[in-house]
């Protein structure tokens, strides 16, 4: 059986390397299809790419469905699992509260797929 190495894990294994990949950073985001329009929360560690997908109609059946596909704010996280826990939080908040979250960080709602990409 050949021996292979993941570059971004030579010489971890096991638990240690799912310790590692937890630890790296991840991104909550807010997608919609307009200004105080339908609001999705998710959460991933590709920010660049999850956005595109949501804009190909990929990413998500609900995004896709409601034609979300305006990242419209992006909060960065050092460790995946605090990302985790700030989407169930955010999605278990009022959807005034989401509109103000938004608003304060980004009053215009404008698509911010420009800026990472």
């Amino acid at each position: 059986m050949p021996f292979t190495v993941t570059p971004a894990k030579a010489g971890v294994s096991g638990a240690d390397a799912l310790q590692l990949d937890m630890a790296r950073g991840g991104y909550t985001y807010v997608m919609t299809n307009k200004p105080r329009g339908v609001i999705y929360i998710g959460v991933t560690a590709d920010i660049a790419t999850r956005a595109q997908h949501h804009r190909n109609g990929t990413g998500s059946t609900f995004c896709k469905k409601y034609g979300l596909t305006r990242l419209v704010l992006v909060e960065p996280h050092d460790d995946i699992r605090l990302a985790i826990a700030r989407e169930k939080a955010l999605k278990a908040w009022k959807r005034e509260w989401k509109i103000r979250l938004v608003e304060e960080a980004n009053p215009d709602w404008r698509d911010m797929s420009d800026v990472i990409f």
